[in-house]
């Protein structure tokens, strides 16, 4: 039961995310994460080929490994939820659905660009590769 549980999240993620591929203002990545995340709890072998897609697997495997986002999704994103925020003002929702929607887009926004790039974690590893090691303080974290 548990397994069928994740099973069909991963296959309404992957349908959202297909979606998301064909429509603007939709998004793609967001809801393959969503997808490889329920895929690891009960579906190994569509974790495997999210993971290993030509297309979104490098994306993937970078979220899971280190929670990084490419500048170039950030800016698609942003764009596409300002310009989503836009046309929703023109709409005949009510108001506290425009300020719901706006507000939520402003919130992942300010979220996403808080996400680290790959760039910036290679950096990261690079710099700490590089930092001469003390080896008193070394000898004492081998003894705790």
């Amino acid at each position: 039961m548990k397994t069928l549980f994740w099973r069909s999240l991963v296959v309404v993620f992957v349908i959202l995310g297909f979606i998301g591929a064909l429509l603007p203002g939709m998004p793609t990545t967001v809801f393959l994460i969503l997808a490889a995340w329920a895929a690891s709890k009960g579906w190994p072998q569509m974790d495997a080929w999210l993971l290993n897609h030509p297309k979104y697997g490098p994306t993937l495997r970078a979220w899971r490994e280190n929670g990084t986002v490419p500048r170039k999704a950030k800016w698609f994103a942003s764009i596409m939820m300002f310009v989503s925020g836009l046309i929703m003002l023109f709409t005949s929702a009510p108001i506290a659905v425009k300020i719901f929607t706006d507000l939520t887009m402003l919130i992942v926004g300010i979220w996403l660009w808080t996400r680290p790039e790959p760039n910036q974690m290679r950096t990261i590893e690079q710099s700490l590769q590089t930092q001469p090691v003390d080896k008193d303080k070394q000898k004492e974290q081998e003894h705790v």
